[in-house]
Order: structure tokens, then sequence, then C-alpha cells
């Protein structure tokens, strides 16, 4: 188990309370203000969960892949995420920091684990939030053609802003666009029942159309190839651990957050899903993917552009909550000092006035915005392979959590441990080795680039770099 900061409430000192390693009185890690509860936070994760975005943007990908067996794949994806919902609740209680996965696996399993889960966490913010801006203009185009690395832009910047101010009227803003798009996934999900070509039985039929027209079986291993996209289409989730630090009474709210969260996203993407799988007009319809010219058909066209509007504000929605919680992750990893000096201190600073990471969520959201500029075709692959990753270290350190003092900590705890984690590990595992060989590549030589960075300089100045702490409340 690795040393991490505990930072005192304001009478430890004055009790003795022991802290280990020790920094001088004016080097203390700063803290986040606590000023959201369990709908605030339930709010603002589900709004990163993104239903409607997702649908709209990701899950198309995967009927042209996956046809039939589109809500079957995800539906098991939302199985393997309750398990690793447990291992985040438990966990995001016993160490509740705005550094995430990082800051428990660090805890749980030792520094080059935690920096590891780092920099996979950050390849996966980071990519996100322009890939699925950029489909801003796709559904803004009944109203306006926007060239769609612009429009991408435009939504990137515009979160930039909202995430400036504090986490509170962020909450509300995301709340009031979740209601919209929660609409519009109920609008596809009552239409495709409604225009219903298929039964129930086609939910499990495993069919895609092929390059002749006809039917074309689903395997077991294309399902579980698919497996890492429906992990990311659901891990929105873990939004809820990074804004731990600043939830009100976090040893209760994370884990009703985190399993709240889960719960409700699942069945307003996977009810949509199951619809228009049953109401599209063919097999080459539905592994097309395009469901807003589905809506079209059953409706009208006013109907179809309701919907398309629905989804640009999730979308405009979603880039405002990766942007809060990726600044987040950013400000973290600077208190916890894994950068030179003068960096550190530019990127922990906080606004005067709403407390938000200011320098962090600009150095967040702009180069997002370039980031639409660039062609990101086979990030998706890369962001799948790092979420699988991610998850398999988190359900480590859940392995490790009851070890020591930490057995007795006052802690949200999962039931079934540690059977949980050790059959997440051998199955998220397996789904790591069925991924397409360039993502892996790709994703491998970034963790060997930051595996050098740690091993030439965080390693050598542990007892100044790469700190992690973890503040009490």
């Amino acid at each position: 188990m690795t040393e991490t900061l505990h930072t005192p409430p304001p009478d430890a000192t004055a009790l003795g309370a022991p802290l280990a390693p020790t920094r001088e009185p004016d080097q203390q890690p700063r803290k986040l203000k606590r000023s959201i509860g369990v709908v605030g936070g339930t709010l603002l994760t589900l709004s990163c969960v993104t239903p409607a975005s997702t649908l709209f943007v990701v899950v198309p990908d995967l009927f042209s892949s996956l046809g039939t067996a589109t809500a079957l794949t995800i539906a098991i994806g939302s199985l393997l995420c309750v398990g690793v919902a447990f291992c985040y609740a438990e966990l995001g209680t016993l160490i509740p920091s705005a550094g995430g996965e990082y800051a428990m696996v660090s805890t749980m399993a030792g520094r080059l684990a935690g920096w590891l889960v780092f920099v996979l966490s950050l390849l996966v913010v980071m990519i996100v939030p322009p890939v699925i801006a950029m489909g801003t203009a796709d559904y803004l185009a009944p109203l306006v053609h926007i060239d769609a690395r612009y429009a991408g832009a435009g939504v990137m910047l515009l979160a930039t802003l909202a995430g400036l101010l504090d986490l509170r009227a962020n909450a509300w803003i995301t709340g009031i666009f979740l209601v919209l798009e929660v609409v519009a996934a109920a609008v596809v999900a009552v239409l495709g029942f409604a225009h219903a070509e298929r039964g129930a039985d086609s939910l499990v039929s495993l069919e895609v159309a092929g390059a002749g027209g006809g039917p074309d079986a689903v395997t077991a291993m294309l399902i579980v190839s698919g497996l890492a996209i429906a992990l990311f289409v659901t891990q929105g989730f873990s939004t809820a651990v990074y804004l731990s630090e600043e939830m009100e009474n976090p040893r209760r709210n994370v884990a009703r957050t985190v399993l709240l969260t889960l719960g409700i996203s699942a069945v307003v993407l996977l009810v949509p899903v199951a619809a228009i799988t049953m109401g599209a007009q063919d097999l080459a319809t539905l592994t097309g993917g395009d469901i807003s010219g589905m809506v079209a058909a059953w409706s009208s066209s006013a109907v179809g552009t309701f919907i398309s509007l629905c989804v640009a504000l999730a979308i405009v929605n979603a880039g405002i909550v990766m942007v809060i919680q990726n600044s987040r992750v950013l400000f973290a990893s600077a208190r916890d000092k894994a950068w030179p000096a003068p960096v550190n201190a530019v990127l922990s600073r906080l606004g005067g006035r709403f407390g938000s990471p200011w320098v962090a969520t600009l150095l967040v959201g702009v180069p997002g915005a370039a980031l639409c500029f660039v062609n990101l075709d086979t990030l998706y692959g890369v962001t799948g392979v790092s979420v699988t990753g991610m998850y398999l270290l988190v359900a480590v350190a859940a392995l490790l959590a009851r070890r020591g003092s930490h057995g007795s900590a006052a802690a949200w705890r999962m039931p079934l441990w540690p059977g949980v984690p050790v059959v997440l590990i051998a199955v998220l595992a397996y789904v790591l080795s069925q991924q397409d060989a360039a993502y892996l590549v790709w994703t491998g030589g970034i963790v060997a680039v930051a595996t050098v960075y740690w091993a030439v300089y965080l390693r050598p100045r542990r007892d100044t770099r790469w700190l992690v702490s973890v503040p009490t409340e």
C-alpha cells in the first residue's frame, strides 16, 4: 500500500493526528469546496453519461457492426458495470478525492499503478469530448449547416466557459439539458415500440445486414469485441468519484450517486435501443444506424427536427460536464505534484469567486476545441481499450481495499466481495485481449511513454512528486 497524504480537518493537528508524509504548512494541498448533494451529483454524473448523445452518436456504430445484438451487448456491458460500480462506490467512499481513479488506485495498489490509471483516464477524458462535440453539426442540420469541426470547436469553447462557473450553477444548467435529452430518448422509445416490425425475440436473434443485403450471424467474438465500446457508453457513472471532493457527506453520497446514476443511465439507454431494434423497417435500416431518419419515418419531419435539436443540446450538456470532470483530474494531478513545480503551481490555481480550477479548465477546454480539427476516427477504439484497462486496475484496487486500516474504515462496502472484483479482473482481461491489435499498440505505446516518465522523473523524486492527497471531511 502506498503512502498518501490526508488533508486534515481544521482541528486535526491540534489533536495530534499523524500525517505521513508531511508537507510544510504553506504547502498543504488546496481543497475544493463541498457544495453538492446526491441530486446535484446525480444530475452532473448523468449528464456525463449523456444517454441521448451516446444513443445518437456512439450507438449507431454498434448497430453497424452488431445489428440486432446491440441491445444484448449493451445489456452485458451494463451488467459488468454493476460490478465496476460496486468497486467505484467502495473505493470512492474510502478515497473521496478529485483525483478519482488514480487516487483510489495509488492508495491501494501503489504509485505506479495509480500513475498509469491517471494516464489512461486522462487519455479517455481528453479524447471523448471533442469527438462527441463534432457530432453537433449533424443534429443542427435541420436549422443550419455548419462544418463539423467548427461546430465541435464552438461546443468545446462554450463548455469551457460554463466550466468556469461554480459547480452548483452547473448542476442546474446540466439538469435542464438532461431533462430534454431524456425526453428525446423517451420519444424514440415510444415511436420504436409503436412501429415494431419484429418481436422481442429479435433482441437475441444476433443478426446484422451482410454485404449482399442478406443477414449475417453475429458471433460471440464480435459481441466480446464490442463490449469495450459497451463499457464506454455506460462509463459516465465514474464522474461521481471525481466530484466526491465537492460532495457533502461523501461517505454516504458517493455510493448513492454512483449506483443511482448507473441504474438510470442503463434504463435510459437500453429501452430506446430495444425499441429501435424492434421498430427498424428492416435489417439494412437497422445496420445503417440512421436513428434520426427512422424517427422521421415513424412520425414526421417536425418530430425528427425536435429530436435532433434535443440531441444537439445533449452534446453541449455532455461537453460541459466532461470539461468539469477533466479539469478536476488535471487540478488534482497538479495538487499531487505530478509535474515540475512551475506547472503544478499554475494548474492548481482556484478562482476566487466560484472556487473552480480555472487554469485547468482552460487547459482542458481550449485544446479540446483544437482537437476538433484533427482526424480522430481511430480514437474510439483507443478509448475503448483505455476504459477497459482503467476498469481492470480499479478492480485490482478494490480487491486490495480491505487490507490494514482500510478494512475498518467507515465506508460503503460492496456485497459479494472479493468475488465481484475477482470476476471483473478475469472478464476485463479477456475483453482486453480481444481488442484490435492496432488499438492495443497505440494505447500500449502511450502507457510505455508514461512509464518512462515515471521511471525517469517521478520515481527518483518520490518524496516531493506524485504525493497523492486524500482530503478529509
